[in-house]
């Protein structure tokens, strides 16, 4: 596993490309690609970087060359895929509640489809029938994941066609001729039990007997990572054991080989992201002791969306004696990452140093309050690479059309 790059290599970075700054390291994307390769590698399996957790052009590029494939949620994200030099053949789009003509677009592309609702796979039967494979994502009844707000498989989800709908599924089949090749399920995000898997696992086993053209079983995505210290994560090499013993027996039972998709997002890339931000005021009033820093939930909007921790560090004054703050943004809005959290003491102009910052961070931010999106940086082999620059004020004004 590779160690947490160094605070006097962060704080460079900080002097250097400015704040707030978020900054990647690629090879700890590559030892968690590694790590999941090993604990699957007696069973057929495949993985797909699941992009929408961070789609710059050289993190796909990154991805791409560890011999990773890439899942993507938009037509969009495919075309940033192909781009990033990804044959179609190796991208999967799974997209959910968008416009037939969004798919029609990815064959087109050639790219392997993962369709979620009955409209969608009826309409794809009636134009292409037997001539293009997809796969169907089905919505397992299984309530998963760290929170509602991400939890995708349970019986109010919108994701996926539920279970109840095979009959329809199967009536659709006979009626175009719709060639399914794959059967998904996705049960939500931040998943530590093992056994959510297994039970989802069962699920496309005793779904599958529905379907003579099946090639794969794919699982979705959603392991835990650790946000604090202490934090349970998915055992991925448990899961990779369970899993394989699984499938083992029901090829068993089959008497033929199955192969598996999986699309980790967060896996791959959260572990690798860091947020390096500037402290602006120290504001203490009679409760609380605030620590004002120079960003806000738009360009980290996690904590404030989800309700999700990232552990912070002053990595400007490490030794120093731990004091409590209430950690808040500069945007015009309670935007508070972190509320009474002892830290080391911090002064004015100190370096705040956000963990787990590479999934789902820069990709949720905006422009809110018309400040400026923050630069990227790619650190591989210890020598750092800008590879998004900051915003400057034209890039607030370049799609807006003055008519006045």
């Amino acid at each position: 596993m590779q160690q947490k790059l160094s605070n006097d290599f962060l704080i460079q970075c900080a002097h250097e490309f400015g704040t707030p700054l978020y900054v990647y390291h690629a090879e700890r994307i590559k030892g968690q690609y590694e790590r999941l390769q090993k604990a699957f590698h007696e069973c057929d399996a495949r993985f797909f970087y699941a992009c929408k957790a961070l789609t710059n052009i050289n993190i796909l590029r990154y991805i791409k060359n560890i011999g990773c494939d890439v899942d993507c949620s938009s037509i969009n994200e495919v075309l940033l895929a192909l781009k990033a030099g990804f044959v179609s053949e190796n991208i999967l789009y799974t997209s959910s509640n968008i416009a037939f003509e969004e798919i029609e677009t990815a064959a087109e592309l050639r790219v392997n489809i993962n369709i979620d609702s009955l409209s969608n796979l009826r309409k794809f039967g009636k134009k292409f029938g037997s001539t293009y494979p997809v796969s169907v994502r089905l919505r397992p009844n299984i309530m998963a994941g760290g929170n509602l707000k991400i939890s995708t498989g349970h019986k109010n989800s919108k994701f996926g066609i539920p279970l109840e709908q095979i009959e329809e599924i199967t009536a659709i089949v006979r009626e175009t001729g719709v060639w399914i090749r794959g059967l998904h399920i996705h049960s939500g995000s931040d998943i530590k039990d093992v056994d959510v898997f297994l039970k989802g696992v069962q699920v496309l086993f005793d779904i599958s007997a529905h379907f003579s053209q099946l090639e794969f079983l794919d699982l979705g995505g959603g392991f835990k990572v650790a946000y604090k210290p202490g934090d349970e994560e998915t055992d991925i090499e448990l899961l990779g054991k369970k899993v394989t013993e699984a499938v083992a027996s029901f090829e068993k039972q089959t008497k033929r080989k199955w192969k598996l998709w999986f699309e980790p997002g967060k896996f791959l890339v959260s572990e690798a992201g860091y947020f390096i931000t500037q402290v602006n005021v120290i504001k203490e009033t009679p409760a609380i002791v605030f620590a004002g820093v120079n960003t806000g939930l738009n360009h980290l909007i996690r904590p404030m969306f989800y309700g999700s921790y990232h552990t912070i560090e002053n990595i400007s004054n490490p030794v120093a004696p731990a004091k409590k703050y209430t950690v808040v943004g500069n945007i015009c809005e309670t935007d508070t990452f972190a509320t009474d959290r002892e830290l080391n003491e911090i002064r004015e102009n100190d370096y705040l140093l956000f963990l787990n910052a590479g999934a789902y961070c820069f990709e949720m931010a905006s422009n809110y309050n018309s400040r400026y999106k923050p630069a990227e940086v790619l650190v591989k082999n210890d020598k750092a690479h800008l590879i998004r620059k900051r915003d400057v004020l034209e890039d607030l004004l370049k799609n807006q059309v003055e008519v006045l």
